[in-house]
């Protein structure tokens, strides 16, 4: 028996010996890479529930989360509590978690007081964001692309000096609600821009969930190819069943960084139809299954994620913590015992 081709289930799982599926080879990444999982249930996933999670329950659930392999964790934003009443606690929240040794810690900031105030707590990375979409950025940011890139470069200059990573999320790159197909040329264009006026990475948003997996890889393999120095990362919603797909689309383009949320909670405030994230139990299971190094304990991320319905109050759309593994085993049937 080879057994460089097995892998040894535990006792709870039946034991024994069991064929070990090959690695999967990504066409876009070589075999050895680490794939970075950034949570963002904190901050894209509290921001549109109903109740205010308290603010001793947030800083409880990303310490947890901190000890979890995860890369980065986004742990709030620093918008005004009257626009995004769930995240008044930044400073509290940012203050009070004992950060991890590898993990890095950033937060979404809307204009240079909220970099002010980011700057302040120390945060690893400041992430922006804005709109490929004119009517979706005015909904949202009440600012139209060009508006946003004006704002980002008064950002950029509050944090000369600071060493923090500038990250800009583009929100509605594969499709707006409001206007339909965005043209890919202006999707190219804008990260052509935000690379010019100082922004390092880049993440390319599934705002609601409109991508398909054909369009993800496309669009993917272009920004790999045009600016391969530039830190990509890929975020897609569950909207409409296909975000792990789509996942797997920006994989087998190249992409090794994702935003996922623990549970599959999230959404964006001002976009008609959106849902969750993907989710992060779900996405690290995938990756895992398909023989990919993440990093993340699963077992540790399923404990933190089995708090969430006390957390949140209602259920929430994660498969694996309903399903469980996929290499969980039942007792067989009482009528073949024996």
């Amino acid at each position: 028996m080879d057994k460089a081709k097995l892998v040894h289930q535990p006792a709870s799982h039946n034991g024994g010996w069991v064929e070990r599926h090959p690695p999967y080879e990504t066409p876009g990444l070589p075999m050895s890479k680490r794939l970075h999982i950034q949570e963002v249930a904190t901050r894209d996933g509290f921001q549109i529930e109903a109740n205010f999670v308290p603010t001793e329950a947030k800083i409880a659930l990303i310490d947890r989360l901190s000890q979890t392999g995860l890369a980065k964790i986004e742990v709030t934003s620093f918008t005004s509590p009257k626009a995004i009443p769930n995240l008044r606690d930044a400073e509290d929240v940012m203050r009070g978690i004992r950060r991890a040794e590898g993990v890095e810690y950033t937060v979404l900031v809307p204009n240079a007081r909220g970099c002010e105030r980011a700057l302040a707590c120390e945060v690893d990375e400041i992430n922006l964001v804005m709109s490929a979409s004119d009517t979706h950025g005015l909904a949202n940011l009440r600012m139209t692309p060009e508006q946003s890139l004006v704002q980002f470069r008064e950002i950029i200059e509050v944090t000369r000096g600071s060493g923090v990573f500038i990250n800009a999320s583009l929100s509605t790159t594969f499709g707006c609600p409001f206007e339909g197909d965005v043209p890919e040329r202006r999707i190219y264009e804008l990260v052509q821009r935000l690379l010019e006026i100082g922004v390092q990475g880049i993440t390319l948003c599934d705002t609601t969930g409109m991508a398909d997996p054909a369009q993800v890889e496309r669009i993917c393999r272009e920004v790999l190819s045009r600016w391969p120095d530039a830190v990509f990362t890929a975020h897609f919603h569950n909207t409409r069943g296909m975000g792990l797909a789509n996942a797997l689309a920006a994989l087998n383009a190249g992409i090794d960084r994702f935003d996922a949320s623990l549970g599959g909670l999230g959404g964006c405030p001002y976009a008609p139809g959106a849902s969750g994230n993907i989710c992060t139990e779900d996405l690290v299971h995938m990756f895992q299954r398909m023989g990919l190094e993440t990093g993340v304990d699963l077992d540790r991320l399923l404990e933190a994620a089995e708090r969430l319905p006390m957390l949140v109050g209602h259920d929430v759309p994660s498969a694996i913590l309903k399903a469980g593994k996929a290499d969980r085993r039942y007792p067989k049937p009482s009528s073949l015992v024996g």
